[in-house]
């Protein structure tokens, strides 16, 4: 089912958007056509069972919550030596034909109603670029939302042998007076051959936000791309990280992370495509749910008829504070090689009440026992974690959450 555009916007709207940001006639027209793409384009799929669907993006108003000119953000960006961090605009003067090679050449700007909705009026966003063989490996990107809306675009191209580690992490800024906020966040990686990306999202939102990220890489012959995703924030947040193993001896690793408490709805997916041969992939999930929180997380391993010698792994576990909170899972394998070793497992669980009785016995207070208890559970995600800084701030959240 379609959604309709909401009455905001409109040919005039975008093209005030990019004459603002003085952009060349290009990425205009790219901007139009997801503009137009939005009369017939569908919403991101979403898990559905007989009478129910896991996630209901249906019931987002994006008439009342799509502002798309009064859109602003505080946005800090730390550079590493011999890489190219700028703002979208700025890079635009200086690498504009790099942006126009690689701008919607991982993510197509008409996949999805959301996407095409960000490529038509994204103001904000991020140009990563690391030259061939250039270790960048402490580039900081902190996003401060200050607007009810808020629509971000962020490319990291890497040359061969060129690495690059990026920390991002979101939250919230001006009081809206308890409005409800909409916050999308598309991330492209062109991973070059032989080279290492390593990407890692923190988001802390406030509760008044609904979320929308795509993340997604191609990584090229013997090319690493690592993702850390961390969701703690918004009311709902829907998040897919994604790699497609393009090149032979290609790798990645998704890492993800969430704490849900209160009302939050947390979408989680994680999808890889092997595309080629001697890929390997693992993918590794924890989250967490107090009150009435719900969760839904969704893991593929899609293994293509030339993906020969593949390793394929992943895990999700989600550990439920609450009798109220509910979580499902739903790990998928498709395989289309026999030349595969894969596996995929999820498990839904509660504190085991043998643990916290032990404990309880040796006199550590009920609440102190349960929340030493969920801390352990995210070790195995913790270790997974090699950025100190990213780790650190993810456990305070968790420890935050947890008081």
């Amino acid at each position: 089912m379609s959604v309709q555009v909401p009455a905001t916007l409109s040919a005039e709207t975008v093209e005030k958007i990019a004459e603002e940001r003085n952009e060349p006639e290009w990425l205009l027209e790219a901007r139009l056509d997801a503009l137009e793409a939005l009369e017939d384009a569908e919403l991101p799929d979403v898990i559905q069972t007989p009478g129910r669907r896991w996630t209901n993006l249906e019931a987002l108003d994006f008439e009342a919550l799509v502002d798309p000119l009064n859109q602003s953000d505080e946005t800090e960006r730390v550079s590493a030596e011999g890489a190219t961090v700028l703002s979208f605009v700025d890079a635009l003067d200086e690498h504009e034909d790099l942006l126009r090679e690689h701008f919607g050449s991982v993510i197509d700007p008409e996949t999805n109603y959301l996407t095409a909705l960000s490529a038509a009026l994204f103001t904000t966003g991020t140009f990563i670029y690391v030259p061939e063989g250039v270790d960048a490996e402490d580039v900081k990107i902190r996003a401060e939302m200050n607007s009810r809306t808020l629509f971000s675009h962020t490319l990291v191209v890497t040359e061969k042998s060129g690495s690059a580690t990026i920390l991002e992490s979101i939250e919230s800024g001006e009081d809206t007076d308890g409005e409800d906020r909409y916050f999308s966040n598309i991330v492209e990686v062109v991973a070059g051959e032989n080279s290492y990306v390593q990407y890692g999202s923190l988001q802390n939102l406030n509760e008044d936000t609904y979320h929308y990220t795509l993340k997604r890489a191609d990584a090229d012959t013997y090319a690493t791309a690592n993702w850390i995703e961390g969701n703690i924030g918004s009311r709902l947040t829907r998040s897919d990280v994604e790699t497609k193993l393009n090149g032979d001896g290609s790798e990645s690793k998704i890492v993800g992370s969430f704490f849900g408490h209160e009302d939050q709805h947390l979408d989680v997916n994680a999808r890889v495509w092997h595309k080629a041969e001697h890929t390997t992939a693992d993918l590794v999930t924890r989250g967490v749910l107090d009150d009435t929180a719900r969760s839904v997380y969704e893991g593929v391993q899609d293994v293509g008829v030339d993906a020969w010698n593949t390793s394929s792994y992943q895990r999700e576990n989600t550990l439920m504070l609450s009798d109220e909170s509910e979580a499902d899972a739903s790990p998928k394998l498709i395989i289309h090689n026999h030349d595969t070793e894969a596996s995929h497992s999820a498990t839904v669980g509660q504190v085991d009440a043998e643990d916290l009785f032990y404990m309880t016995s040796r006199s550590i207070d009920p609440l102190t026992a349960r929340n030493m208890l969920v801390e352990g559970f995210f070790v195995p995600v913790l270790e997974e974690i090699d950025v100190d800084e990213f780790r650190e701030d993810l456990q305070e959240l968790i420890a935050a959450r947890l008081r």
